[in-house]
């Protein structure tokens, strides 16, 4: 399988989440603050994604040896640096999560509930059942299962698809647009939130996609069943995507509805 055909094969879900309702439910501040605080799991677990591609794919152990690929060694360890340490507004280091969490606090979203989850969870042999009685809905219980799963393979292959495909490339743009609506004030107001948007978009542009792809390829080569693999943990992280933004659509029409009986 080439990843022409790899990516032809997941054009019919990855159009169901780019046009997914959720967006159009994306209208205020109060709306961006009940997405953060579903969304936030999904910043949270790309880390531990991360860290495992690093973890297979570059030399994190001793003695040192080279990697067998430098060129995605690089790409790993490029994206390590920039997610993991990154500078925020003020130039402090900070991972993305890290300021994820700042910009929740900046629109009023609530932090302690993820704080107190992953703080929860401690190992990779019972995460499985940590996720399970954390104090979370059934979405955002799968969407973390599936990771862990992937992960858990200890398949460098698998980890790379869940780690490259089901990104929400729409949220970006659509908050800042949402920041922007809210006037002057809001621009002022919202300086944490508009400075993670445009980082995101700045890091996820023309660059990492193509090497992402790359990446795919030199962990399958010719190898059918790892296509086949591929193929099936891309199709179930852009599903698990799907039906997290089907809950947090779904609590976003619960609000609007508690908002008219209050009246």
């Amino acid at each position: 399988m080439k990843i022409e055909i790899l990516e032809q094969e997941l054009q019919p879900l990855r159009e169901q989440l780019k046009h997914h309702p959720l967006y159009a439910q994306l209208e205020t501040i109060e709306d961006i603050k009940t997405f953060m605080e579903s969304h936030v799991y999904a910043v949270w677990d790309f880390m531990s994604l991360l860290k495992a591609l690093q973890q297979h794919l570059t030399c994190v152990g001793l003695p040192w040896h080279p990697a067998a690929d430098t060129a995605v060694a690089r790409f790993i360890n490029e994206i390590v640096l920039e997610e993991e340490s990154d500078f925020n507004e003020n130039g402090e280091a900070k991972s993305h999560f890290e300021m994820y969490l700042d910009a929740m606090k900046e629109v009023g979203a609530d932090t302690q509930k993820v704080r107190a989850t992953i703080s929860s969870f401690t190992d990779l042999e019972t995460i499985s059942a940590q996720i399970e009685m954390a104090a979370l809905n059934r979405a955002e219980k799968d969407f973390l299962q599936f990771t862990f799963k992937a992960i858990n393979t200890q398949q460098p292959h698998i980890i790379a698809a869940a780690f490259t495909f089901g990104r929400e490339d729409l949220i970006p743009d659509m908050f800042l647009g949402i920041i922007e609506q809210s006037g002057e004030q809001g621009a002022r107001q919202y300086k944490k939130l508009e400075y993670y948007l445009k980082r995101h978009i700045e890091l996820d542009g023309d660059e990492h996609g193509p090497l992402a792809l790359r990446m795919i390829k030199a962990l399958c080569g010719s190898n059918d069943q790892k296509w086949n693999d591929v193929l099936e943990y891309s199709k179930r992280a852009v599903q698990y995507r799907i039906e997290l933004w089907n809950s947090i659509a779904e609590k976003l029409k619960e609000n609007r509805g508690n908002m008219v009986n209050a009246l």
